[in-house]
């Protein structure tokens, strides 16, 4: 557990160019900048003190967002909120939890779109050994109930084994995409004191519907674990509204 968090602490230690990065990304959520105008390279420069070079691979870091465009003459302008890189660890990082926590509604609805179809076409193809490994990691579930952390990484790997056994390219790389936010939604619903007994009976429905190559069956229970996620997202988010009002 130890190792772990230590590897966690480790993870947050960011370069220069990503920490202006995240103080100019939080400046442009909260509206500081005018007539959607950026601060261009020399304004960095100058405002937080940097080298030319820090400066320009801030404005590259925030372009591969697709928060900013540097337009000719090294005029920065910040796009549209909507076509923001949201499947980014960054980006999603950086922004306010209010907003975070719309981008998990909308992760949420993409995957009640996507993941009952998977199980349903994942129930058609199955091979026995996608039906071992799916049986190994719903045990690890079984043990691991109060180390959420670890959990979840168990519980990521069983929805990308069921979407990898889906046998669909495109699909995978969307699932895949999504990992970052999908680890922040877990780590909402692993919140209630029986989230994680409750999910590790979900899964194990899945897989029992899968051993049967039934797709109805592994369809009707996906849906009805997303539908469960959604109760506990809603309810941990009501939690924390009435928290911040007191």
């Amino acid at each position: 557990m130890q190792r772990r968090q230590e590897s966690q602490d480790a993870v947050k230690v960011r370069t220069l160019p990503v920490q202006v990065a995240a103080h100019l990304t939080r400046r442009i959520v909260s509206g500081e900048f005018e007539e959607g105008r950026a601060p261009s390279e020399l304004d960095i420069s100058q405002e937080f003190g940097v080298s030319r070079v820090v400066a320009r691979e801030t404005l590259k870091i925030l372009a591969s967002l697709d928060i900013v465009d540097v337009a000719q003459g090294r005029r920065v302008v910040v796009r549209p909120r909507a076509e923001w890189d949201y499947l980014s660890p960054l980006l999603i990082e950086w922004l306010p939890a209010e907003i975070v926590g719309e981008l998990l509604q909308e992760l949420h609805q993409l995957r009640v779109l996507l993941e009952p179809e998977l199980a349903a076409m994942a129930a058609a193809t199955v091979t026995d050994a996608t039906l071992a490994r799916l049986r190994a990691e719903i045990d690890r579930m079984s043990v691991l109930e109060a180390d959420p952390e670890a959990y979840l990484e168990v519980d990521h790997e069983f929805h990308m084994e069921i979407c990898r056994a889906a046998d669909n390219r495109i699909l995978d790389r969307i699932m895949y995409s999504a990992r970052w936010l999908g680890t922040a939604s877990r780590r909402i619903t692993n919140e209630g004191p029986a989230a994680l007994r409750c999910a590790t009976t979900d899964h194990t429905d899945i897989y029992e519907a899968l051993v049967a190559r039934d797709p109805e069956r592994a369809r009707a229970a996906m849906r009805k674990h997303l539908s469960n996620n959604s109760t506990l997202i809603a309810q941990t988010q009501r939690t924390k509204r009435a928290t911040r009002r007191r």
